[in-house]
């Protein structure tokens, strides 16, 4: 199994490799800051290296090493209520979700993950505008859409940090519920791509040096969540995530 994982990460140029380090670890601080950024950012690199439909899987798997520190660091602040009311409403929808996506194509793969970062920034200054609301009802049936969405691309963390902040969480309350919900649901998602055989080596061996990258990310987000000005990572996030989108549909429809 070893000599099968170097051997996939072997064949990838040395460059690419670092790019994608570098792009997680910034990725995993962004996350740490503003509450999502890591399922959004790492498809920009991932997709001409790894292949667009080996993306969601090696996201969905680097996410179990990402969530789960972010959870740690942010321990305290943790809603355990609503997390059991978003993994209730979201675990069938999300294996449902994620079997979808081992159905798709290498475009549909690259076309999905194009549609949710274009739709995720509008997503949620639409719903900042307008002061939306919700409570533990609104949490549940927005929480069956999520699942469908966490479960067949990458990128929908925005969806869930939008509930979360409907229903009234703030800071890093936000970033902490967000982080052990999506641990619980990341768990369902990995365990459908393996029985699905979707997770190849190549998958695998990415998400580990991923992960290894990512883990001292949350630590280091919390030391600087207080000084940094989240508004201005947001802004340049959602820039990003315009521009990535616009480049991965160019990309579907020029195969």
């Amino acid at each position: 199994m070893f000599d099968s994982l170097y051997a996939a990460l072997a064949a990838v140029p040395p460059a690419e490799l670092v790019l994608v380090a570098v792009m997680a670890f910034v990725a995993s601080l962004i996350g740490g800051v503003a509450g999502y950024g890591t399922g959004v950012l790492m498809p920009l690199v991932l997709v001409p290296i790894a292949e667009p439909e080996n993306v969601v899987p090696i996201v969905g798997m680097t996410a179990l090493f990402t969530n789960p520190s972010r959870a740690v660091a942010f321990r305290e602040y943790i809603d355990w209520r609503r997390v059991g009311i978003v993994a209730a409403c979201a675990l069938p929808t999300c294996i449902l979700g994620a079997y979808g996506f081992t159905r798709l194509t290498g475009r549909g793969a690259l076309i999905v993950i194009a549609c949710t970062l274009l739709a995720s920034v509008p997503l949620r200054r639409i719903l900042q505008s307008r002061g939306f609301v919700i409570g533990d009802r609104g949490l549940g049936i927005g929480a069956v859409g999520y699942g469908v969405l966490v479960g067949g691309t990458s990128g929908s963390g925005i969806v869930l940090l939008s509930l979360l902040l409907a229903c009234g969480l703030t800071g890093r309350a936000v970033v902490a519920t967000d982080a052990m919900v999506s641990v619980i649901v990341g768990i369902a998602k990995v365990s459908v791509f393996g029985i699905a055989g979707v997770l190849t080596p190549k998958v695998i061996a990415f998400a580990l040096m991923i992960g290894v990258v990512v883990v001292p990310g949350a630590f280091i987000a919390k030391a600087l969540v207080e000084r940094m000005p989240v508004r201005v990572h947001t802004a340049i996030l959602d820039g990003v995530i315009i521009i990535g989108g616009v480049f991965l549909m160019w990309n579907a429809f020029a195969r």
